[in-house]
């Protein structure tokens, strides 16, 4: 229920002539947040003053656009502060759909692999004589499996079927957990080496850029990341296995 007084609201008059209008408890019950965070959101200036209509103030759809981008922001980790700043773009004149497709080309996910979800016991079968309490908490730790009564669901149905050749062909699964928290760090080193190349000659020079053209370069850097870690990556491996097999023939013919 709204806590404003119901009133017929106009027709004609500054009433927009497309668009849905909200009063303020239908904005809050549409954006799925309190009325008092609604209000808060005013009082620090990240929400803009609604039209009046004499004692009622109401809301667009861009007011609703803006709450649900504050929440994802919020989902995010952003800052309350730090969300405002990037909304100043939007009391700069520029719309809110620029301002969207920057946020969505920073923080939508890298990531595109297929979750898979089974049982305990399926899972054992794909690992015989591999899953114990211990390998199930240090899977957990790691962050590759989520665990729901009898149900366990892997980030990566890729990721599980190459962990289960290796296991197959005997690299003992405790061996692969232990190897994994060591990639992890390697790929957050990694990861943080792009970030900061990103955020310091691209993002840093935003006041350079029009805001439609970094949305697109954001989206053109992505993949180019990727295929430098992909190919840097076979490239080391090259080396790696190349090392191997001289030391294994270097044993073999006592050289």
């Amino acid at each position: 229920m709204s806590d404003e007084p119901a009133v017929e609201r106009p027709e004609g008059g500054d009433r927009p002539a497309e668009g849905r209008e909200y009063r303020i408890g239908e904005l809050a019950a549409a954006a799925g947040v309190p009325v008092r965070t609604l209000r808060y959101y005013q009082e620090r200036k990240l929400l803009p003053p609604p039209r009046r209509a004499g004692r009622v103030g109401l809301y667009s759809e861009e007011h609703l656009a803006r709450l649900r981008m504050i929440g994802n922001l919020l989902e995010r980790g952003h800052t309350l502060e730090g969300i405002r700043e990037l909304l100043s773009a939007w009391e700069q004149g520029r719309d809110i759909e620029t301002v969207l497709g920057i946020e969505k080309a920073v923080t939508a996910p890298w990531s595109t692999e297929v979750p898979v979800t089974m049982t305990l016991d399926e899972l054992a079968e794909l690992f015989p004589d591999e899953i114990d309490p211990e390998s199930v908490e240090r899977a957990v730790a790691l962050g590759l499996i989520e665990v729901d009564g009898d149900r366990v669901t892997h980030w990566s149905r890729r990721q599980l079927e190459a962990t289960a050749t290796l296991v197959r062909a005997g690299v003992p699964l405790s061996a692969i957990l232990a190897t994994g928290r060591e990639l992890q760090r390697g790929m957050d080193e990694i990861a943080a080496t792009f970030v900061r190349l990103i955020t310091t000659h691209v993002v840093g020079e935003i006041g350079d850029h029009d805001l439609a053209e970094l949305t697109d370069t954001l989206a053109r850097l992505r993949p180019g990341a990727q295929v430098t870690v992909e190919a840097g990556f076979a490239r080391a491996m090259d080396r790696q296995v190349r090392a191997a097999i001289d030391q294994v023939l270097g044993r073999l013919t006592g050289s």
